[in-house]
């Protein structure tokens, strides 16, 4: 690729019509984008800015990554109240952080002690969607797949009515760039009714475009330490 940064560059022309028009206007999304070539140029292209989003994160200082967390907490806790006490049985599905993301841990603390219910995910099965179960802050966890602390075996499995999920990149349009496992848009495929979800990133994050395939879900809202910077599904009278 002449621009790894640009999965539309390949050899000095553009690999397919799909992804010129991404380049042209970032809100193009063809729903039958197939073209193998463009698939493999989207796949390069996420791989280096991957990298690039891990580097930039990894090298915050600690101080600033608190700052980072707490500015979420600021915005998070009251929307996210006013969300959850919309729904009747409202759970709320976290994440355990890893590899420097925003940890908020206090937060999910918090929600709890307001008396909501909150849940962390697991992969119980490789290339599947994830699940819930229930979590507390004095529960002892257990290390599942990948060393991530996850919630006991027999702690309750449960069904998100909100999701937040940390992102490494995000664009205008609620498109989320994660690790690239899929768990994510798996899990938001399957659940039914929808959760409501939002992704949680840094400012810095922002891209133009995620060039988003068609098993690519967008998410409800955007977070970062400015605030939100997405909403897709605003708060109603009837829940998420």
């Amino acid at each position: 690729m002449a621009d790894q940064r640009d999965p539309s560059a390949s050899h000095g022309r553009y690999s397919s019509p799909p992804c010129l028009a991404a380049e042209i206007d970032p809100t193009y999304f063809d729903p039958l984008g197939v073209d193998p070539e463009q698939a493999r140029d989207v796949v390069r292209w996420r791989r280096a800015e991957r990298e690039r989003l891990r580097a930039y994160r990894r090298e915050l200082g600690g101080h600033v990554r608190r700052q980072w967390a707490e500015a979420l907490r600021t915005h998070l806790y009251p929307f996210l109240t006013e969300l959850l006490g919309q729904t009747r049985n409202a759970v709320l599905g976290g994440y355990w952080p890893i590899h420097a993301e925003a940890d908020l841990r206090a937060l999910w603390s918090e929600l709890y002690e307001a008396g909501f219910t909150v849940a962390l995910p697991l992969v119980e099965r490789r290339n599947a969607p994830l699940v819930f179960r229930r979590w507390n802050p004095a529960m002892r966890l257990v290390s599942g797949i990948w060393d991530i602390p996850v919630p006991p075996p027999d702690a309750e499995l449960l069904v998100p009515s909100v999701l937040i999920a940390p992102v490494l990149g995000w664009d205008q349009h609620g498109f989320r760039l994660g690790y690239g496992g899929g768990y994510f848009d798996r899990t938001l495929a399957v659940l039914d009714p929808r959760p409501y979800a939002i992704g949680v990133g840094l400012q810095a994050a922002r891209i133009a475009t995620i060039y988003p395939q068609p098993h690519d879900i967008g998410l409800d809202a955007i977070v970062t330490e400015d605030g939100f910077r997405v909403q897709r599904r605003a708060l109603s009278s009837n829940g998420p």
